[in-house]
Parts: C-alpha cells; sequence; structure tokens
C-alpha cells in the first residue's frame, strides 16, 4: 500500500477534533448522535455517551428561553433532507446538560462515506462571548452617542446664553434646548437676593413646542420663614429632585408653592430643580418637569442639568455686571449733559441714546444756554473717541465753549478760532466735530440762525409745511486740527433765516451713519422722516416730533445726541400781542435729574429722570 493510500490513524483524527477549539457533532441519516468531540463537551456539559442514540434536535435544539424549536423549523438538519446542502447560522441555541441555553454560531455539511451518505457533521462556537462583546461595543456606542448629545447640546445651550444680555431672551432661547429631549417642560424663575418675590420670566413645554405665556407671571410672595426654606433647600449647587408624591404630601415644602402651578397645569410626576448661583449672588432657579409615563431624570441627565445651571449662573451674573457698568456709563454720561433752558416761547428738546456697547459711553453731547447778550445758544458736538476719556475730554470742550462765548460777545466764527487755539494749548483734547450757532432776534420775530460748523454733519430746517433743506453753509475744520498743523484754516459765520412754526435739528453722526448704511443714505433717511413728520405732526410738540423721529430711524451701534429747537408762530410774545403761548417746554431731559439750566428764564425749571419716565428714549 502506497503513502497516499495509507489508511489515516484513528488516534490522529481524534488529536485533531480534541483540539481543533470548536463543538464537532456527527449525525446519522436518521439525525441520531454518532461522535462528539471534547469540546462538543464541554460546551454542551455531556458526555459522549450520554449523548449517543439522541436525536440531535430533539436533544439539544431550543429557543432562547429553552422551549423546543419545531422540527419542520430547525435549518440544522438540511443536509439530511434530500438534496440538502451545507448551512450555517448564529441565531440558534443548545441546551447544555444544566437546563440552561448557549447561543451558538454553527455550521453544518453532508457527511459521506465510500461515496454513500453517511449523516452530517455539525461545527459550533459558543456566541456568548461574542455577543456580549457585541452588547458591550453596542452599549459603548450608544454611550458615546448619548455624550455627544449631550456635548452638542451644552454646546448650544452655551450659544444660546452667549446670544444676549438680556435674561428674558436668554431663557426663551435656552428652554426649548430642553425640551423635549431633558424634559416635558422646562421654566425659569428668578429670585432677586434677599427678596421673598420672584418672577417666573419663561416657560416651555412639549406640547406642540408651547409657549405657555399665561404661566409667565411674578411668583406668589414668600415669607420670610419660606424664603430661607428654600434657601436652604437649594444651598450650594447640587440640583434638587422633586416628585408630585412629595408636592401632594406635603404642600408647605419649600418648593412647593412655585412648582405646584407646573406640576397641575403641565403635568408632572417628577422635576428636576436646578438653583442659578454664583459664589456671591443667587439668582433663581431652572425646573425641568417630566410628565405621564416619562421615566424621572437619570443621574447622567441630572449632571448635564447641573452643568447648564452652572453655565446660567455665570451668564446671568454676565448680565447683572453689564447692566451695572451700562447703568454707570449713562450715569456718568448724564451727569455729563446739560438741562435746557426755558426761553420765552422757543420750545426745545433734546434726547440721548448710549451706545449699544456697555462702556462705550463716548463723546457725543448738545447743549444749550443764554449768553450775556441774551441770545440763546446752541451746541451739538462729538469728542473723537468711545470711553470714558472721550467723555471727560467732551466735558472739558463743551466748559471751554460755554466760557467763550459767554465771556465774549463775538461772532461764531470768532468763538470758534478762540475754541481750537484753547483746546490745543490747555487740553490733551483730541479733535472733536461741532456745530456752533445763536439763534438771533427780537421776542416775537422774525428769527436768524447765525452758526458755524466745525467738520459736523449739517444742521436740518424743517419747515412747518415739511420743506427740509440741509444747512451747509459755515463749513470749517474740525476743532483741534487748524491749529495744530498751523493750517490758518478758518470757520465762515453762516445765516439762516428761521420761519415761524419751523424746527431746527442738531444733530450727531450716530443717528445718520452706520456700519450697514452710509452717511449720505442716512442724511436722506433723516431728511425724508423730517419731513413726513412736520406735516402729520403739526399741532405737536416738539419732545412727540423727537420721539417719533427717533423711531422711525431706529439708529443702532453708535451713541446718539439730538437737539431740537421749534420756533413759535410769527409776533408770538410781541408787544401787545394776546395770543396764549404754546406749551410749557416738557420738563423730560436726558440729563441728570434735579438739575438747572443756567441761564434759563425760568428759575430752576423741573427735570425729571428720564430713566424713570413713562416716555420711551
Amino acid at each position: 500500500m502506497s503513502g497516499t493510500e495509507q489508511a489515516v490513524d484513528p488516534a490522529f483524527l481524534r488529536a485533531v477534533l480534541h483540539d481543533v477549539g470548536a463543538g464537532v457533532l456527527t449525525v446519522d441519516t436518521s439525525g441520531r448522535i454518532t461522535f462528539a468531540n471534547p469540546w462538543a463537551e464541554h460546551l454542551l456539559g455531556r458526555s459522549q455517551e450520554r449523548m449517543r442514540g439522541h436525536d440531535v434536535h430533539d436533544l439539544l435544539h431550543r429557543r432562547h428561553d429553552g422551549s423546543p424549536v419545531p422540527r419542520e423549523r430547525c435549518s440544522m438538519l438540511a443536509p439530511l433532507r434530500e438534496g440538502g446542502s451545507g448551512e450555517l447560522g448564529s441565531e440558534e441555541y443548545f441546551l447544555r446538560a444544566d437546563g440552561t441555553t448557549v447561543p451558538i454560531i454553527w455550521s453544518t455539511t453532508p457527511l459521506r462515506v465510500a461515496d454513500r451518505k453517511a449523516g452530517m457533521v455539525i461545527v459550533f462556537h459558543d456566541f456568548s462571548l461574542q455577543r456580549e462583546a457585541e452588547e458591550r461595543a453596542a452599549a459603548h456606542t450608544a454611550a458615546l452617542e448619548a455624550l455627544t448629545d449631550r456635548l452638542n447640546l451644552v454646546a448650544d445651550v452655551s450659544a444660546a446664553l452667549m446670544s444676549t444680555v438680556d435674561a428674558s431672551g436668554m431663557s426663551r432661547r435656552l428652554l426649548p434646548l430642553l425640551v423635549p429631549g431633558m424634559g416635558d417642560w422646562a421654566a425659569l424663575d428668578l429670585c432677586p437676593t434677599g427678596s421673598g418675590e420672584g418672577e417666573r420670566i419663561a416657560v416651555h413645554s412639549a406640547r406642540d413646542g408651547e409657549r405657555p405665556v399665561y404661566l409667565e407671571e411674578p411668583l406668589p410672595p414668600l415669607s420670610e420663614e419660606s424664603r430661607r426654606a428654600v434657601e436652604r433647600r437649594l444651598s450650594g449647587d447640587e440640583p434638587v429632585r422633586v416628585t408630585a408624591g412629595e408636592l401632594t404630601a406635603d404642600p408647605d415644602a419649600p418648593l412647593a408653592a412655585p412648582l405646584r402651578t407646573l406640576f397641575d397645569r403641565l403635568g408632572g410626576r417628577s422635576a428636576v430643580v436646578v438653583p442659578l448661583s454664583t459664589r456671591q449672588r443667587f439668582f433663581g432657579t431652572l425646573a425641568v418637569g417630566r410628565a405621564g409615563p416619562s421615566p424621572a431624570h437619570a443621574d447622567s441627565e441630572v449632571r448635564v442639568l447641573s452643568d447648564i445651571g452652572r453655565r446660567l449662573g455665570m451668564a446671568l451674573d454676565n448680565v447683572r455686571l453689564y447692566h451695572e457698568q451700562r447703568n454707570v456709563a449713562e450715569t456718568m454720561q448724564r451727569q455729563l449733559l446739560a438741562p435746557l433752558p426755558q426761553v420765552d416761547r422757543l420750545r426745545m428738546a433734546a434726547r440721548y441714546l448710549p451706545a449699544q456697547s456697555a462702556m462705550e459711553i463716548g463723546g457725543d453731547w448738545y447743549d444749550a444756554f443764554l449768553l450775556s447778550d441774551g441770545i440763546t445758544a446752541l451746541v451739538i458736538g462729538d469728542v473723537v473717541g468711545h470711553d470714558r476719556q472721550a467723555a471727560a475730554h467732551m466735558a472739558e470742550v463743551r466748559n471751554m465753549l460755554r466760557a467763550l462765548a459767554w465771556d465774549h460777545q463775538e461772532p461764531p466764527s470768532v468763538i470758534m478760532r478762540r475754541l481750537d487755539e484753547a483746546v490745543t494749548h490747555t487740553s490733551d483734547a483730541p479733535m472733536a466735530t461741532l456745530v456752533f450757532a445763536r439763534v438771533e432776534g427780537e421776542e416775537g420775530g422774525p428769527w436768524q440762525l447765525h452758526w458755524v460748523t466745525a467738520g459736523h454733519p449739517p444742521p436740518l430746517l424743517v419747515t412747518g409745511e415739511g420743506d427740509t433743506r440741509f444747512l451747509t453753509g459755515g463749513h470749517g475744520p474740525l476743532i483741534g486740527m487748524s491749529s495744530v498743523l498751523h493750517l490758518g484754516l478758518s470757520w465762515p459765520d453762516a445765516y439762516e433765516d428761521l420761519p415761524p412754526h419751523s424746527t431746527l435739528l442738531l444733530y450727531t453722526d450716530g443717528l445718520v451713519e452706520s456700519r450697514g448704511r452710509s452717511i449720505d443714505l442716512g442724511l436722506a433717511k433723516l431728511r425724508h422722516h423730517a419731513a413726513i413728520l412736520a406735516r402729520r405732526m403739526a399741532e405737536q410738540t416738539v419732545d412727540d416730533f423727537c420721539d417719533e423721529l427717533l423711531a422711525r430711524i431706529d439708529p443702532r451701534g453708535d451713541d446718539v445726541a439730538l437737539l431740537a429747537l421749534r420756533m413759535p408762530a410769527a409776533g408770538a410774545g410781541a408787544p401787545g400781542d394776546t395770543t396764549p403761548p404754546p406749551p410749557r417746554q416738557s420738563p423730560y431731559s436726558p440729563a441728570a435729574p434735579d438739575r438747572a439750566a443756567p441761564g434759563s428764564t425760568v428759575e430752576r425749571p423741573e427735570v425729571r429722570d428720564p430713566t424713570r419716565a413713562a416716555r420711551p428714549e
């Protein structure tokens, strides 16, 4: 017998099947087990002797729960059927001797001996380890996806918190990000430190993206004892879990009062209340609730809400600091502005709008005062810069101009030359633009404007009939330019008649120029709206005119100063005139309260605080 024809040693075959690393079963044509290798014995917890002769399907094949699989649905028996071929699969289970099932990945192939069909071979592996690895991988992937979702949520929240310096606007951007992902509803309550009063400034519900504005209202006032109980419950920065059962069982619980309405109106099984605070200040709470069958918040969700609460607390503190800085800046600016004098039948109005940036208090100013010869002087100006230094320089230039105009009864051109020299040699103020004008005429008219312009936008004269024209005469260099550069430039005097019932507008460039609009377009817009309002508001005050003009133009970005002069009717106030005077000049002023206008013909005229006035600025 040659080497190729020599029979294989049965011991060799047993050694191969013993160490193959997989369970191997041989089955005869009737489906009975004829052989099981040691690995199959190990996986099934059965010896070969106890399995031999048993039907492989009836003995081993089961569902996951151990129940039998109908024989006609057994795909592993396919090789035994007529014309059957090998199969493989992974969604099957074998029954162990101890009654448990083992998931298997398997393959079957027909077994032929001496060219005759002798049964089949089943090779199988324990699939539980691979399945556990897949489950761990799936759980890991799910955890990564959840972490990614939460990181995206936190990023979106951070963007919403940085998008505005208004607490209400911030909250209305924030709450839709939390609903429905983190809860079925969310509410933000602000409760000032040391106060028993609070306000619910925003609520959002998952019901069709509903914003239940009827719940945005002042909160019921808390007694001192209740307020302290709430502060104790929310001390620190850890969220507090609350259930509907707890609110029902203890109606006087510290958080029951603010939450009961939310639970009753929006439904609630549980909620997480997150304190909003920094180390120095408590701002309020963020409540996120779940209703209906929704489960209570998991620990991971509470941690995310806690992080959002810390971010919101810092954002609210930034809002507080922004408005405090803005108030300081506005207060300083208003201290530098002067109340308007009340001169006979002339009527004046002034408006000042601060820059949108918190600390940009700027160098814009207006001024109106009586000169030593009884003439009314008008000024509008702008010192270069947008900071406290610019405001200080503005005060220097304004006071120099006042002193020079009072002390020297000279034409505006001469006053400008003196001012240019004084600013150059006695001050470190940078260049400034301004209009200096004298309103000349006897009581009853006619009136004339005598002015110069130092690099400033031209005054606008609007007649009672709505005709408009810019007063472009009297134009000269900026203050601080001619003397510094030894240019020898001058400011020519200009004159213009002021018709009865006309309105003269002096303004700074913030009214007509912005990043998105050129000054030419801004001047055209000013002229257009002023003409319309002169016709439509002929019977209304100059204050009403200014307010409507600012509302229509809606200046943005830079600070704005506006000074308007309304001329009386012809002959009004002249000797023998019996017509009643026009309504008194409004005491509304952008200047700080409790200040009198120097040189006013009305002693210590009333000046109202514009920050507390009903009139919108």
